[in-house]
């Protein structure tokens, strides 16, 4: 770890570990063999007079391949790799050896048949992205999705003033402006979950050529179709040697979206900490600035932020890259493909982060209480427009000569604008009963009720 390239493996190896089950080069690996042994099972179950037809028992040692691979395994198919200098072929010279252990050499020619490298990679890589997210990212989403929405609902009640252009603005409720991201991070997940995960499985070019010649009592389309469907997957109908990854791209797209979006959660946490809204808890042992005793720096939020810049630079990278090829293939997606771990663990690093500095926030109500009560200009907003609902001259000008630059705003001189208005005592006593701490709107128990359980 000490001697770590990136701090993925290094620095952070302790929150990227489950990570390595997908994106690793034993993953990889794993998974293309896991897409041989598939493969020549779903020839089996063709009916195919040339064809092989594996008993059931066999079948089941045939899995065995895949479900017990082990790190062995793993360093056996990279020391054939190094005679075949080629990745896929040493994993299909791997599962021969493993069929002649299993007597049966006859059949082992009909793994890798009609395949190129890429109906393999292109198989594999999907599935792996779509177990990792699922296992390694989308639990870390939903926990941090769910502590936000129960600041929100915590903090429901909580007057706060708001800030637009970073100035004093109309009052609004701590916990609604948790649900603006709660309600955010909801709608990109279930983009997420409605993303198609496809794959391309149709030999050299594209179109079965060898599997059409040399077995054609076998449809071929039909069969890459229900293959694909049995492993969870959508198969590319039209293709080239290799995927066009534009679902791999809208999936990029979608998590940098979700990255943004707690970029900007993490940067308004910061902000609101600095603000002393937010205190935070102090853990024994911890230092928080190597010259400065009193410091409690908000760590966790900064280290999210910038986790997710990295994951959010790599996301948009891959979106690019990966859906152009010259012509029918170039091999310059093989080696941008291996990085998509490295996104997802920066993500699942900064998703860690975020959860451990919502577990560690002390809401400071005296302070967002003294706010309110030093912006008494606020209520400007609700001033003049009841004046609009009265009918009364030029109300905006009226309210913006009394405060805009004003910084000697306080509940007397606004009480004492309101006494000199010629309006009536009912009008009077409306106005004269707002305050910051109750100019806040909707309270969020006022609003529709919404459905905010994953499915």
């Amino acid at each position: 770890m000490l001697h770590a390239i990136s701090p993925i493996d290094g620095r952070y190896a302790n929150k990227t570990k489950k990570a390595s089950e997908y994106f690793s080069e034993f993953a990889l690996i794993k998974y293309r063999v896991y897409m041989e042994i598939e493969y020549l099972i779903a020839l089996s179950n063709t009916e195919s007079q040339y064809l092989p037809n594996f008993t059931v028992d066999q079948i089941e040692s045939l899995r065995n391949i895949a479900s017990s691979f082990n790190t062995a395994d793993a360093e056996s198919i990279k020391s054939i790799e190094r005679t075949t200098n080629h990745d896929v072929k040493a994993v299909e010279y791997f599962v021969k050896e493993k069929l002649d252990a299993l007597g049966l050499q006859n059949e082992k020619e009909w793994v890798h048949f009609g395949l190129t490298s890429q109906d393999i990679n292109n198989t594999a890589l999907p599935l792996m992205v779509r177990d990792g997210i699922g296992d390694v990212l989308y639990p870390h989403l939903v926990a941090v999705t769910d502590a936000i929405l129960e600041l929100s609902t915590k903090y429901k009640a909580v007057p706060m003033l708001a800030h637009t252009h970073g100035q004093p603005a109309s009052p609004t409720t701590l916990g609604k402006e948790m649900m603006v991201f709660h309600s955010r991070l909801m709608a990109q997940i279930d983009l997420l979950k409605d993303l198609p995960v496809k794959a391309k499985f149709g030999g050299a070019t594209g179109n079965f050529n060898a599997h059409k010649i040399s077995i054609p009592d076998v449809n071929w389309l039909v069969f890459g179709d229900e293959f694909i469907r049995e492993l969870g997957m959508e198969r590319l109908t039209y293709t080239t040697q290799i995927d066009h990854y534009d679902h791999m791209a809208a999936l990029f797209h979608c998590l940098s979206r979700i990255g943004t979006i707690l970029i900007d959660f993490s940067r308004d946490m910061w902000s609101y900490i600095s603000m002393e809204y937010f205190k935070q808890k102090v853990i024994a042992g911890e230092v928080g600035s190597s010259a400065m005793p009193h410091k409690v720096n908000p760590i966790d939020f900064e280290n999210a932020e910038g986790n997710l810049g990295m994951a959010n630079a790599i996301f948009e990278f891959l979106s690019r890259k990966l859906p152009v090829s010259r012509l029918q293939r170039d091999l310059t997606d093989s080696t941008v493909s291996r990085n998509i771990g490295v996104p997802i663990a920066h993500m699942s690093i900064a998703l860690q982060s975020i959860l451990k500095g919502i577990s560690k926030l002390q809401l400071n109500e005296k302070k967002l209480y003294s706010d309110l009560d030093n912006q008494w200009a606020v209520l400007a907003e609700a001033i003049q427009n009841i004046l609009r609902r009265e009918g009364v001259e030029k109300p905006y000008e009226q309210l913006k000569n009394l405060t805009r630059g004003n910084t000697d705003i306080t509940q007397e001189s606004i009480q004492n604008f309101i006494g000199e208005l010629d309006v009536s005592d009912q009008v009077k006593s409306e106005m004269l009963a707002l305050s910051p701490h109750n100019y806040i709107g909707y309270t969020l128990d006022e609003y529709p009720e919404q459905d905010n359980e994953f499915s």
